[in-house]
């Protein structure tokens, strides 16, 4: 085998630690200054990361703008980072996707970045359509070889893949050095598709997806099982989904039996395309849509003594994306959660969620805890759950857990 000659990164006791028990980022203050003040690394290329003794512990993408300067990508030595390399983790996250989720292959999650060791990369696939999102410079980098890869693996599988969509569009590509985009990534194999809106099913049902201009790639794919977990509970209930946006909950609990379902959301837009999803699967005549702050909706509600509902959905958008802000995401959570279990009568249900890494789920049962006090009322466990398992939780990454989902009966 050839050798390869790779820049030596030098980092400190601390990095070494994390690296050799699982996790993949080096930050910038864990490159020891004297060794990369003597280098020119180029940005987004592969280095070898070593300890202060020179011993090896990593390959890994470079990236001189983010903090986080180096995303670890193999810890074996005798890799060759070719395009096989690329194509055997393609595959690996293929087939790990085939074994978790059976027949919902057609609408999923392929690859999430650090689970799957693409750094940086998310892909969701919606039926014959891919998606993807790139928050790294290697991974930028990389883009010719990774993407007509994805296409392969998939298509040498028997898949139908008729086109691939970048969502770059997010200010978070600043920290990388990155311009925001997005649009068809053009392989001579694919002709670019006309139109980003397509059709998925999910659990029974069949939802429009506007891949270029919904909510991150188009769709939350990561509730897919919690949904059905809210369906089985909603049996001839009149249940209350706040922050619908395209209505997956709510139509969830009407196809599952609910006897009235008021999807809320703030958004015109999302709201309408509710509306739009509920009629395509004929559940429209047991449901209303509200457009409304779900903050002031709930007030207004306790303030008129309205307890019409006896299930609540609370499944907010990210209250905080960072450390500095949980104080204050906290007392969101509290506000809509204490609100929540007030309206609901004794014997009531509550499904509840944070999508937030940074709302640890230490933090989310504290604030469960006092909402539960100041509303006067007790929760009975049902279920606990996490994000779906094409979404895969490295125990050693902690960042890959972020999905927190609780099922309770107030009483």
């Amino acid at each position: 085998m050839k050798q390869r000659y790779f820049i030596q990164i030098k980092v400190t006791q601390k990095a070494r630690e994390a690296i050799e028990t699982g996790h993949p980022w080096v930050y910038e203050g864990e490159v020891l200054a004297s060794a990369e003040e003597a280098m020119t690394v180029e940005n987004g290329s592969l280095v070898d990361v070593v300890s202060e003794t020179g011993k090896y512990l990593g390959t890994g993408m470079y990236s001189e703008k983010s903090k986080i300067r180096v995303r670890i990508i193999s810890r074996n030595a005798n890799d060759r980072f070719d395009s096989a390399f690329y194509e055997r983790r393609i595959k690996y996250a293929w087939d790990y996707r085939k074994t978790v989720m059976g027949e919902d292959i057609n609408a999923c999650r392929i690859i999430f970045g650090e689970a799957d060791f693409f750094p940086g990369l998310t892909v969701d696939r919606f039926g014959d359509i891919l998606v993807t999102q790139t928050l790294s410079f290697g991974i930028e980098k990389l883009k010719p070889v990774i993407f007509p890869l994805l296409y392969k693996v998939l298509t040498d599988d028997g898949q139908k893949i008729n086109g691939i969509f970048e969502r770059n569009d997010v200010a978070i590509r600043k920290l990388e050095g990155l311009e925001q985009n997005k649009g068809w990534v053009t392989l001579d194999v694919i002709a670019t598709p006309e139109s980003t809106v397509t059709t998925i099913c999910e659990n029974g049902i069949e939802y429009e997806v506007d891949f270029g201009n919904g909510q991150k790639t188009g769709f939350f794919l990561d509730q897919k099982y919690n949904r059905q977990a809210v369906a089985r509970i909603a049996r001839g209930k009149k249940v209350l989904d706040c922050f619908t946006h395209t209505g997956s909950f709510a139509l969830n609990a009407a196809k599952g039996g609910a006897e009235h379902v008021n999807a809320v959301d703030i958004s015109v837009s999302v709201i309408e395309l509710a509306k739009k999803n509920a009629v395509r699967n004929g559940l429209d005549s047991r449901m209303e849509f509200t457009v409304a702050n779900v903050f002031d909706l709930l007030q207004k509600m306790i303030e008129e003594k309205d307890k019409s509902y006896d299930f609540i959905i609370l499944d907010p958008p990210a209250f905080t994306k960072s450390r500095k802000t949980i104080t204050s995401a906290t007392r969101g959570y509290k506000e809509i959660n204490t609100a929540a279990m007030k309206l609901l009568p004794r014997g009531g249900y509550l499904a509840t969620c944070s999508c937030s890494h940074f709302m640890e789920d230490k933090l989310f049962i504290k604030m469960l805890h006092a909402a539960a006090i100041e509303a006067s009322v007790q929760l009975r466990q049902i279920e606990v759950r996490q994000q779906s398992c094409d979404h895969p939780i490295l125990w050693n990454v902690p960042e890959t857990d972020y999905l927190k989902f609780y099922i309770f009966q107030v009483i």
